[in-house]
């Protein structure tokens, strides 16, 4: 389980293509304190430790991660965002994450204000009900708020102040780029209780 709350930026030194996915090389200043087995949100998407030394870590994407997500489009050099899983009684300050990418959106403006960034992005018309005005969505691993949502254009406005612009990868968001979502945790059970009516009774 993860918050959205990016630790750092890190480096994609090395992709390593397999027979049906791929297997990365991140570079990070926390990776020594990393082990084996332990998780760790790429850009939002849920990956174990394979290796790790005192530089970088490795982990591997299989072809489901692929397929669901932004990764495969990852080039040594491209920064990633970069989360370790949350530890049980800290404060939860984004909101509760999973780091399983529901899809892939694109990114279709990045407006530049005064003291702000504001960005559309294009999503999956089947995710719609998963989105509401100032709720949360994640969006390459970063717990955002859904700053306006236009249903009919397939579309939603977030508005990214300096410090999230600056402390992660939000600020190489080009228009046409495809970005990794998660919706909201609570939302999809809500969702999913009204689609298929409320479980057994128990006494």
């Amino acid at each position: 389980m993860f918050t959205g709350i990016i630790e750092e930026i890190g480096r994609v030194l090395a992709v390593e293509e397999l027979e049906g996915g791929r297997r990365f090389r991140f570079g990070c200043t926390f990776a020594d304190a990393l082990r084996v087995d332990e998780s760790v949100a790429v850009d939002g998407a849920c990956l174990t430790v394979v290796a790790n030394d005192a530089e970088a870590f490795e982990a591997v994407a299989v072809e489901e991660t692929l397929r669901k997500t932004a990764l495969g489009e990852r080039q040594p050099g491209d920064g990633v965002n970069l989360e370790r899983a949350l530890v049980l009684g800290s404060r939860l300050d984004g909101h509760l994450v999973q780091g399983h990418v529901d899809a892939t959106g694109e990114i279709v403006e990045v407006e530049t204000l005064a003291d702000s960034h504001e960005v559309t992005v294009r999503y999956p018309s089947d995710f719609a009900a998963y989105l509401i005005p100032k709720g949360s969505v994640t969006v390459d691993g970063i717990s955002l708020t859904v700053a306006a949502l236009d249903a009919p254009a397939g579309t939603f406005r977030l508005a990214v102040i300096p410090h999230t612009w600056a402390k992660t990868a939000a600020s190489g968001w080009r228009p046409g780029q495809r970005v990794n979502l998660e919706f909201d945790l609570v939302g999809k059970y809500v969702v999913r209780s009204h689609s298929v009516g409320v479980g057994p009774t128990t006494t």
